[in-house]
């Protein structure tokens, strides 16, 4: 009795008991889930299991977005799910669960988690090591993050269930953690990123006990694997949203050490101008639907400190093209320490860099050479957003744009003098002269005499 006049008077606490609302007080229907999330929650409730939409579906249905994946929430252990699906999987160690194929569809069935216990699942700092105690549904709602990332759906019945006030909170537009933050944030660090992103994302205010710690907790982002922190870093470029996450994580003390040395390059007036026009693309073709490459994103962000690396190199009179490949060598290999960048990304990016140089060149054949190139497109798209922002001449932007477009008469008519110095040819007696020295033929030669 207590609990429910508790639960009464302050709707954001948690409790065992869910408060469940029927369809007439929320307008999620089971026609806007995918058919595939449908196929799988109605076999798992067929077979006696209990079956849920949970998570950041639930969530952005209740905000008026279409969700881009469904996940499922189920009382049913990984081994229950898999036989029940031709074609099923369990995947992960940290945290198990089942990848069910419908189609052309992936959908993820969680079992039910209960909080760790024991001295040995968390390290020095606090941060979770292993997540696969299952438990009831009110146990898993405790431990999710968000209280607006603690909702579940049954489509059956088109009734939600909130064990901690996550209804309230989306009507209230407001983001909260479960449970003590200073906690939730040292179990998984990762969450202040999330917190960051989500509210961006979202338009939501972050509620002032969740926010207040992530500032003195940033260092925590430290003890986060490389490999994760891409992964989270990927999502948060390609939100839609990135400029202004951007400028939230600086805000809450986050971006130092993310990506190496992010504060100074934006604190430079071209440095800032090239990322603010990067991100502002970025988001436009998300929010547009339009595919986005992470390798171009992160070569936009780390190519300013490229080219400090580069400048001085030139300075100290070593030659421009081996002191830029030194320089994109160095670079990512120190970002390696923080961002596990894929070794796909890496080769991209690498390749992006590498053809600035060359827009420079255009006379001859080098330029029709270029445009051959595999990655001449984001190349191209790269020096762009040099030019946008003052770092590259406009002049030479335009022209590529001309050229590309041009017929082959009209490239002929637009190509510059080729004032590069002919290297000298060697002649055949002398290549011949050589060969034999290499070979000994020479000595023996010479031995004979």
């Amino acid at each position: 009795m207590i609990r429910r006049l508790l639960a009464r008077l302050l709707p954001g606490l948690p409790t065992s008991t869910p408060r469940i609302y029927p369809p007439d007080r929320h307008p999620v229907r089971r026609e806007q889930l995918s058919s595939a999330a449908r196929t799988v929650t109605r076999r798992l409730q067929d077979e006696g299991f209990k079956a849920f939409i949970v998570g950041g579906a639930v969530r952005d249905l209740l905000l008026g977005i279409e969700p881009k994946d469904f996940d499922l929430a189920t009382d049913a252990t990984p081994e229950q799910v898999k036989p029940l699906f031709r074609r099923a999987f369990i995947i992960g160690r940290r945290f198990r669960l089942v990848h069910v194929h419908v189609g052309n569809d992936v959908i993820e069935v969680s079992t039910f988690r209960a909080a760790q216990a024991g001295n040995d699942t968390t390290d020095e700092h606090g941060r979770l090591l292993s997540d696969n105690v299952y438990g009831t549904q009110a146990e898993d709602a405790m431990r999710r993050d968000f209280t607006i990332n603690a909702l579940y759906f049954d489509p059956a019945t088109e009734t939600i269930w909130d064990y901690v006030g996550g209804v309230v909170d989306i009507r209230a537009r407001r983001l909260k953690l479960i449970g003590p933050p200073v906690t939730r944030y040292r179990e998984d660090p990762v969450r202040m990123l999330r917190a960051v992103r989500l509210a961006a994302k979202l338009g939501l205010a972050i509620d002032r006990r969740t926010e207040e710690p992530i500032n003195r907790l940033a260092s925590l982002m430290a003890n986060v694997p490389p490999a994760r922190l891409f992964d989270e870093m990927q999502k948060l470029l390609l939100s839609g949203h990135a400029a202004e996450t951007l400028r939230s994580l600086r805000a809450h003390g986050l971006s130092h050490g993310l990506l190496p040395l992010l504060d100074v390059i934006l604190e430079q007036p071209l440095g800032h101008k090239f990322i603010d026009a990067a991100l502002a693309g970025t988001d436009a073709r998300v929010r547009a639907d339009k595919g986005v490459s992470p390798a171009f994103l992160f070569a936009t962000l780390l190519w300013h400190e490229v080219l400090v690396t580069w400048n001085a190199a030139k300075e100290r009179g070593e030659r421009p093209l081996p002191a830029l490949f030194d320089a994109m060598d160095k670079v990512l290999e120190a970002q390696a320490q923080r961002i596990a960048i894929p070794r796909r990304f890496e080769a991209t990016i690498k390749e992006i860099w590498s053809l600035q140089p060359r827009f420079e060149q255009r006379a001859g054949t080098r330029p029709a050479r270029l445009l051959e190139h595999p990655r001449f497109r984001a190349a191209y798209d790269f020096l762009a957003l040099r030019a946008e922002s003052g770092e590259a001449p406009r002049e030479l932007v335009d022209w590529w744009t001309r050229f590309q477009e041009a017929t082959p008469e009209e490239r002929e008519a637009m190509l510059r003098p080729d004032e590069a110095p002919r290297k000298r040819r060697r002649s055949r007696s002398r290549n011949r002269k050589r060969h034999s020295e290499s070979t000994g033929e020479g000595a023996a030669a010479a031995g004979d005499e």
